[in-house]
């Protein structure tokens, strides 16, 4: 995974990165997160995009071929419940096709 160096822990947001008791802003554990952890969530992979007019669109058939915005080799955006957060790679996982993330974006809202 590409690293944009924006790394942010919720340590570091405590200032110091050692909890303490009555620090609302501590270091927090996956265990803090537990409950969120069975939220459902969409996640999308969107290999290009195209714009059309309806008319084009209604001659579309059978073989017809769309060109999408992204070049050959070009990193696909994932989105999660409609938001950007990495981009990455097409991958076949025994029959079924994957994604792998090549780069996570940080506070990205893409569209």
């Amino acid at each position: 995974m590409a690293d944009t160096g924006d790394d942010l822990e919720l340590k570091d947001i405590s200032g110091s990165g050692l909890p303490e008791e009555d620090d609302p802003n501590a270091a927090r554990t996956a265990a803090d997160l537990q409950a969120v952890f069975d939220i459902p969530v969409h996640v999308s992979a969107v290999l290009g995009k195209a714009n059309m007019q309806v008319s084009q669109l209604l001659k579309l058939g059978r073989g017809a071929v769309i060109e999408l915005d992204r070049k050959v080799g070009e990193a696909i955006d994932i989105y999660v419940n409609n938001r950007l957060v990495a981009r990455g790679e097409v991958v076949v996982v025994e029959d079924r096709l994957g994604v792998t993330m090549t780069e996570i974006i940080k506070g990205g809202r893409g569209g």
